[in-house]
């Protein structure tokens, strides 16, 4: 069931952390943290959908100020309590446009949080956030999956990702209108619970057609945040967009 954190709200927020837990391992963070810190340089960063701080407060810490827009103050509890974080301003609200004060030299969205945006108005409402935040020659960096629709055969919808003896979790897709959702079905002492997440894919020319709407050009984009080459093979990408210093 909803409330005001929409769809990561407490009972989401209390477990992120631990059924995320890959995802906060060393090798998953500093890579994103490097490119980031980099990007930023001697100014400011600001992350959409900024969570429980996976990647906001190790960029705090190598001295990066670091403002973050986050709906569900539940996820945003969790970043507080941590250490360091109190060092990281949050503003609870939709990213896609919540406005902050000041100007950034990043903005960035990371693990697929652009696909939150269930609307294409909405996604593009986002890069033009983007962009009002940014200083000229600043960069909007978006790391997001690559539709899987390969992987479906014709009459098939769902595509599964994990499965195991007491929990399955699958992805289904409509291509008409670029609507998806990520399944989770668990199972604990015989009872099952099922949760669902709605979601919009998003392909990488529709995103650099938004970045244009919004003013920003693209400037690189890589398999992932090893700046590995992008490819056909890829299954995801990191693209970053420039606001034009004139």
């Amino acid at each position: 069931m909803l409330d005001e954190d929409g769809y990561f709200g407490e009972h989401i927020a209390a477990t992120y952390d631990t059924t995320s837990a890959d995802m906060f391992r060393p090798e998953a963070v500093d890579p994103p943290v490097d490119l980031l810190a980099e990007l930023a340089g001697d100014g400011r960063a600001l992350e959409f959908g900024i969570g429980t701080g996976r990647i906001a407060l190790p960029l705090a810490a190598r001295g990066v100020p670091v403002h973050g827009i986050e709906m569900s103050r539940a996820m945003a509890a969790r970043l507080r309590d941590k250490p360091g974080g109190d060092a990281v301003g949050v503003s609870i609200g939709d990213f896609a446009t919540t406005r902050v004060p000041g100007t950034f030299t990043v903005a960035y969205l990371v693990y697929n949080t652009i696909n939150n945006l269930t609307t294409q108005d909405a996604q593009v409402a986002c890069f033009h956030n983007a962009a009002d935040h940014l200083r000229p020659g600043g960069t909007f960096v978006v790391e997001v999956g690559v539709p899987d629709l390969r992987l479906l055969p014709p009459g098939q919808t769902a595509v599964p990702f994990r499965i195991g003896p007491t929990e399955w979790a699958f992805d289904t897709y409509d291509v008409a209108t670029q609507a998806m959702s990520s399944n989770y079905v668990t199972i604990t002492d015989g009872r099952a619970e099922h949760w669902a997440v709605p979601f919009r894919y998003v392909w990488p020319s529709e995103l650099d057609l938004m970045a244009r709407l919004a003013g920003l050009r693209l400037r690189d984009r890589w398999e992932d945040w090893s700046r590995a080459p992008f490819t056909g093979e890829s299954t995801k990408h990191v693209s970053v967009w420039e606001k034009p210093l004139d």
